[in-house]
């Protein structure tokens, strides 16, 4: 057998891949596993499929499990972090001081603080994101590689993967393995929370606003989630930061309205990059964050799942601050941790730094930053510190130990792409959803999980991004 789990005649058949070839994109388009071929404004009818493998990579069951079951764990610590102003005080004081993105978040943050929170309603769906790493026995452990708490994709598309490669196994051959596929739906699981809270929000007319870009490849990815809500009879629309800065405003209780629609919740797809801000687009995150609306995420929220946060999580005690007297909670979210080290100014600081400089290609440099394709790696990390090792502009990164996966053989389908066999490394997902409502928690779920692929020629970057592809686990 080979490394994925497929047999090396099955993957050096050169016949039998070019036919399974197309065999799998025929299905993607079946299943509507699909992307936009161009950002333009006019190309919602050009598609094609989203970018998968053409065959599942292999997960050992544990540590899948493992993923899943830790992840209602993950919903509380977020939203407890969310909650303890204190401790974003304390973790972010270094950051919000040197990057300025993170520091103009958190004014609206203290803005709403000041102001007085006029919802108690949150709504989490976010995303832990993990690699195996391979022991010194041959083993793997799961680790955490980030939480999304803001615009975590690809449920809407995880959703529909399954049955490609359930199919594409069978018609190679491989029934048995085409079983070992799970059933995943993170469309729904992630519409629930939605519907939850648009519930409890309490007005039939009231709409969840879907906040987008302009342009957006992936809007099918979000339209499955939609799409879930619809089913539900709940009315979404979709609008940008612009059309919130124009015909928006708060009435006399705070409620939200939108071209003149109350709007019950704002599910942010926009707003985790810069990029995605003009002057006016702070005043509308602004108004949002003051307005009845139950925001997806809250500003405190989206402030929990910053790269500095997942850092500051990793120090002694910190967990046991979120879950006292929940030892065993503890010890299964402290078991997904790598290591993660300040670049704060100071001595400890400055251990980090020079053990980076020593050994870069053990070690991965990570900004304030989500998207994908902004984690510095190998030499590319000592020429940013020797330059900022001074500064108190190192404290804009944190360091992280670099996950070292077992890698795999696969083939990557992307339109335009030559065909080749690529040595591949993955990324699991575990999607999860939870709703708040005063102090109760009234949803915490596990909503689905995500595996994604990318050749090891390539340190990061994720499918937006056009580095990675779609997959599917194979239990092994």
């Amino acid at each position: 057998m080979a490394a994925n789990g497929i047999p090396e005649d099955v993957l050096m058949d050169h016949d039998l891949i070019k036919d399974l070839v197309d065999v799998a994109k025929d299905s993607a388009l079946l299943n509507g596993v699909l992307m936009r071929t161009k950002e333009t404004p006019n190309s919602s009818e050009v598609v094609t499929y989203a970018p998968f493998t053409l065959f599942p990579s292999p997960v050992p069951k544990a540590i899948f499990h493992q993923a899943l079951a830790v992840q209602t764990h993950y919903n509380r610590l977020v939203d407890k972090i969310s909650q303890d102003s204190s401790f974003l005080e304390e973790a972010l004081a270094s950051t919000i001081k040197v990057d300025d993105f993170t520091g103009r978040l958190f004014n609206i943050y203290r803005h709403v603080l000041q102001e007085g929170k006029t919802q108690s309603i949150v709504l989490g769906l976010n995303r832990s994101d993990y690699m195996l790493d391979q022991n010194g026995d041959g083993s793997a452990s799961l680790k955490q590689i980030e939480i999304n708490t803001i615009a975590a994709s690809f449920g809407g598309l995880a959703s529909h993967t399954p049955n490609i490669h359930r199919h594409i196994l069978k018609v190679a051959g491989r029934l048995e393995d085409s079983k070992r596929i799970l059933d995943n739906n993170p469309s729904a699981g992630l519409a629930k929370g939605l519907a939850k809270a648009w519930d409890l929000y309490g007005s039939e007319r009231a709409v969840v606003l879907v906040l987008v870009e302009e342009l957006q490849r992936n809007i099918f990815d979000h339209r499955y989630v939609e799409n879930e809500l619809w089913k539900r009879n709940i009315p979404v629309i979709r609008r940008q930061f612009e059309d919130v800065s124009k015909t928006g405003f708060l009435d006399q209780d705070k409620r939200l309205f939108v071209d003149g629609r109350e709007v019950a919740i704002v599910y942010f797809r926009n707003g985790y990059m810069p990029q995605n801000y003009t002057e006016q687009n702070w005043e509308a995150r602004l108004m949002m964050e003051r307005s009845m609306a139950v925001k997806c995420p809250d500003i405190s929220t989206h402030l929990a799942g910053t790269k500095k946060v997942q850092q500051e999580l990793a120090r002694p005690g910190v967990l046991e601050r979120f879950f006292p007297g929940e030892p065993d909670v503890v010890d299964q979210i402290r078991a997904t941790f790598a290591g993660l080290y300040t670049l704060d100014m100071g001595p400890e600081g400055d251990k980090t730094v020079a053990m980076a400089l020593a050994k870069p290609d053990q070690f991965v440099l990570k900004p304030q930053r989500e998207g994908g394709g902004n984690n510095i790696y190998g030499a590319e990390i000592c020429q940013v510190l020797e330059g900022v090792k001074q500064s108190t502009e190192r404290m804009t990164y944190i360091l992280m130990d670099k996950v070292q996966p077992r890698p795999v053989h696969n083939y990557l389908l992307r339109l335009g792409t030559p065909l080749k066999l690529s040595t591949c490394l993955s990324e699991l997902g575990v999607f999860g959803a939870y709703v708040r409502h005063g102090q109760d928690m009234v949803l915490n779920e596990c909503a689905g999980h995500l595996l994604r692929t990318k050749s090891d020629e390539h340190s990061d970057g994720g499918v937006a991004a056009g580095v990675a592809v779609l997959d599917n686990p194979l239990l092994v």
